[in-house]
């Protein structure tokens, strides 16, 4: 039995989801953690937010079982990493000066780092998109790293390496 599955490219600052089929289901821009890296700092989800250092501010890589759940004011948003308090949901606009909405619509991702960790989408693309994919069952998001190899985050083959006979 397949699932729905995400991507994320952490580099262009994009994300890309597909049915149980493997069928590509939309994409979008995305907002992504301020800080670069690949790696959750341990502990980060139990913090307040003005206990979070910019340097800690990171969307970790990886591969994870994601669900819909709801966040701490109630709103549904998909779970990519509950501990860490990482999750793929609508684009947050209440503090207007981050612009966030214009971030999304800019046509590079240079602008695309301001969340605290979290994948933020556009609203029509969260509701459109994202939930009706996870609604009923879990699902597979890919979190592109960006700066270790693939290989070492998920664990591949070398493609590189010829097999003989």
């Amino acid at each position: 039995m397949g699932l729905p599955f995400v991507i994320v490219d952490k580099r262009d600052a994009k994300v890309f989801v597909f049915d149980a089929a493997g069928r590509i289901q939309g994409s979008a821009a995305a907002l992504l953690g301020m800080a670069r890296g690949d790696d959750t700092v341990p502990g980060i989800g139990d913090r307040e937010y003005a206990d979070m250092p910019l340097e800690t501010r990171t969307t970790p890589a990886g591969r994870f079982v994601a669900s819909k759940g709801l966040d701490s004011h109630g709103v549904d948003v998909v779970w990519v990493d509950y501990e860490a308090a990482v999750a793929l949901h609508r684009v947050v606009t209440t503090n207007h000066s981050e612009r966030r909405l214009e971030r999304l619509a800019t046509p590079t991702p240079l602008d695309n780092r301001i969340s605290y960790g979290c994948i933020n989408v556009p609203i029509q693309f969260y509701e459109n998109v994202v939930s009706p994919a996870f609604t009923g069952t879990e699902g597979i998001i890919y979190v592109l790293p960006e700066t270790r190899p693939a290989r070492v985050v998920f664990g591949s083959y070398d493609v590189t390496r010829r097999w003989q006979r």
